[in-house]
């Protein structure tokens, strides 16, 4: 499948870590701001998969980009409304950086 593919191996980590830690979030917000933090990181997945699957990468490429930028800005409202603790947040932030960073390369090889 795509375990060959080491931005969806990341990605899908990231993943299974987000759903535990969203589920300490308050219950006020487990379906709002967690529920739109899951949305985003799927929708990264989905778009690594289909990506990868598209003869002109480079257009599903930037789409992605706009969605980890998303997904930065969630977590760090979880941090700055202290559901994650700054701990929590420097881990997911070097993940997402990690993303960032692969599909920054995979995006430069593809133009």
């Amino acid at each position: 499948m795509y375990k060959n593919l080491a931005i969806f191996e990341k990605t899908y980590d990231l993943i299974l870590w987000l759903y535990p830690t969203i589920n300490k979030f308050p219950k006020s917000q487990r379906f709002v701001l967690g529920q739109q933090i899951e949305n985003a990181s799927l929708e990264l997945l989905e778009g690594i998969i289909e990506a990868n699957s598209e003869r002109n990468k480079a257009f599903y490429l930037k789409r992605l980009s706009t969605k980890l930028d998303k997904l930065r800005v969630l977590i760090r409202l979880s941090k700055d409304f202290k559901f994650i603790s700054i701990r929590q947040y420097e881990f997911v932030s070097g993940h997402i950086n990690e993303i960032g960073k692969m599909l920054g390369g995979w995006l430069k090889s593809v133009s």
